[in-house]
């Protein structure tokens, strides 16, 4: 989900002012107008508010974008799945963050690659190491997934090398088995990563993509899956080839999307965030994806201030909202609610949670889905 540069549980609160914080207590008329209804305009029906998402599975407990990372968040009863979509040289979709699998495989360890090593730049920014797009499918699984940031979850190092790189194709057969034995369907969040990038070197994702979805019956309005990306422009090719729901990623309010910056649009996301932007976003999506700090940004001093009027404005348009990403480590928790020094102790999660649910929103990513999912209900008791 990152857009940009790659970058023991914690005691359960009590909810009320002391937890909701400041920037909950000020979410203003948006989330007031939404909670009113009981749903909020841009929510899916056949999903719970707050819907927790799974970032690349349960990333916070197992290597991110394996087949055992998406079992655990399903095991734990998360409501979406996360998968990102790069290609392989001869054309597969695979489930990585990145197309740059350096730091997420053991290619490094294999001799047999070490001439496939290269220095890259991937939508401006250089990057040295292994791509999946210089690989076919059989070579790319001789590779083993491992922990990205094994500094802050040294507990997941010890599910290094268990799986392998997964198949687009092999999580939509997966979910196919799940939901036939759990008798309801199994919900994905699909990625296209770098669309720009890879339609130049002949490996086009979205076509594929499509192809994919509707050999699986995915392709509907009613599907049982979201497709996104940070690129508008692959959300609109995707809705002349299928149905399927699309929602826009946001970053930092001063970023310009790939596609824009290759095409000479000159829009930010500041742009497409006000009534205006989204409004054009709705033309041809039904949700926005966007950075958490675009929804309550932070001060200063890394504190969470005033809801800004995104989630106000985005229902106002029947844009659904989630948001990401909630993680339980300190490190990447605003600075008011996190506990201790140790940058990969847990925090005061719960606590965030209810302050980002109180803003209104539909819905949101988190690599701890059984975290996010006790906070959910938390939140839903207290209404």
């Amino acid at each position: 989900m990152t857009q940009g540069a790659h970058r023991s549980p914690g005691r359960r609160t009590v909810l009320g002012a002391a937890v909701l914080g400041s920037a909950a207590l000020s979410a203003g008329a948006g989330a007031t107008a939404a909670q009113a209804h009981g749903r909020p305009p841009g929510a899916h029906p056949r999903l719970p508010v707050p819907t927790v998402i799974a970032h690349r599975g349960a990333s916070g407990y197992r290597p991110e974008h394996t087949l055992g990372s998406y079992q655990l968040a399903l095991d734990m009863g998360a409501d979406v799945i996360e998968q990102d979509l790069v290609p392989t040289k001869d054309g597969h979709l695979v489930c990585r963050h990145e197309n740059d699998i350096t730091g997420t495989t053991d290619v490094a360890d294999h001799p047999e690659f070490a001439s496939r090593r290269t220095t890259k730049t991937v939508d401006g920014t250089v990057l040295t190491g292994w791509f999946t797009e210089d690989f076919t499918l059989a070579e790319l699984k001789t590779l083993r997934a491992k922990e990205r940031i094994p500094g802050i979850r040294q507990e997941n190092t010890v599910y290094d090398g268990r799986w392998a790189i997964p198949t687009f194709e092999e999580v939509l057969r997966w979910a196919e088995k799940e939901g036939r034995r759990r008798g309801r369907p199994v919900w994905l969040y699909v990625e296209t990563k770098h669309p720009t990038y890879f339609r130049k070197l002949g490996l086009a994702l979205e076509e594929p993509l499509a192809r994919l979805l509707r050999r699986y019956g995915r392709h509907g309005a009613d599907s049982p899956t979201f497709l996104q990306s940070f690129e508008p422009t692959s959300m609109r090719r995707m809705a002349k080839l299928v149905s399927t729901p699309r929602v826009v990623l946001l970053w930092t309010a001063d970023d310009r999307p790939w596609d824009f910056r290759e095409t000479g649009d000159p829009r930010t996301v500041a742009d497409l965030i006000t009534p205006e932007g989204l409004k054009w976003i709705a033309s041809y999506a039904q949700g926005i994806g966007p950075l958490l700090d675009l929804v309550v940004p932070k001060d200063k001093d890394g504190k969470l201030g005033r809801p800004t009027t995104l989630v106000r404005d985005a229902h106002a348009r029947g844009l659904v909202l989630h948001p990401y990403t909630l993680r339980n480590e300190n490190s990447f928790l605003p600075s008011d609610f996190r506990r201790g020094t140790d940058p990969a102790a847990y925090g005061d999660v719960f606590g965030a949670y209810q302050a980002y649910f109180a803003t209104g929103i539909d819905g949101i990513f988190t690599d701890q889905p059984d975290t996010g999912l006790l906070a959910a209900a938390d939140f839903r008791a207290a209404r």
